[in-house]
Parts: structure tokens; sequence; C-alpha cells
């Protein structure tokens, strides 16, 4: 059992249970990336291991030394290339603009939907009955 440093966003207890032999911790973050969590190094600290011990072998400098050992050779030009026995012809994706006014993706909330019982309401003085184009009187958005 490993207890970390509580924190004041976390709503965990802060108790993880580590299991060395099964190379797991409850935290699951040493089975999902297969490199040990931050929860092993206190476990390794008491009991005097060593923490590189429970890193996999592929993640060795050794392992990586012998993987750019070898020679890379660049690619060559394009004069270089053998000709293929078939033709390829890419043409460019249909770009034709859509008309119209894009649609909103936002999702509409009860506030959105007008009551179908008032009526129509006035933009510029609020009052029922008529609308901008045939609106008379002065409203807030004319003082």
């Amino acid at each position: 059992m490993v207890k970390s440093p509580i924190r004041v966003s976390s709503t965990s207890n802060n108790v993880y249970t580590l299991r060395t032999n099964n190379k797991s911790c409850s935290c699951g973050k040493w089975q999902t990336y297969a490199l040990p969590c931050s929860h092993v190094l206190p476990v390794c600290r008491e009991n005097g291991s060593r923490a590189d011990t429970y890193v996999p072998e592929i993640y060795s400098r050794q392992t990586y030394r012998r993987t750019y050992q070898a020679n890379f050779h660049p690619v060559l030009s394009e004069n270089f290339w053998r000709d293929v026995p078939f033709n390829l012809t890419l043409y460019p994706p249909n770009m034709q603009k859509e008309r119209g006014r894009k649609q909103g993706k936002r999702f509409q909330g009860e506030m959105d939907y007008r009551n179908p019982d008032s009526p129509p309401r006035c933009g510029r003085c609020r009052m029922p009955g008529h609308n901008r184009k045939n609106c008379n009187n002065l409203g807030p958005s004319n003082v």
C-alpha cells in the first residue's frame, strides 16, 4: 500500500495498492503505459531496490542503441526511381462550395424555444403586435 500526498483537487483517498510481481498499480498507469508509475519509487526506496528493474527491456538504452546502429541510406531523387507497371492518376476532391448558411452545431436548450401562447415582440421597443420594420415607438435603442 502506498499513500501519496493529499491534493486539494483530488477527491480520492490517495491510497494505491502496488503489486510489483504483477507490475500493476491501482492507479492504472503502470498497466496502461507499461512503465512504472510514480507510486513505484517510494516502494523501491523502502525496499532498497532499483526502479529501473521494473522498466521493460524495450525502453532500455541498449535497445535504443541497437535500433539505430545500422546504416540508414537516404532516399534517392525521383530520377532514380523505377517505373511502375500501372498508371496512377489522382484527381483533386470535389471542393464545390455549399450554398446557404452553415448549420450551427450548438445544442438548443429550453431558453431557445418561445412560448407559443405569447405573441411575437418588436426587436426595438419590445412591445407585442408589430416588428422592427414597422415600429414607430422610441425604444431603448433609439434613446
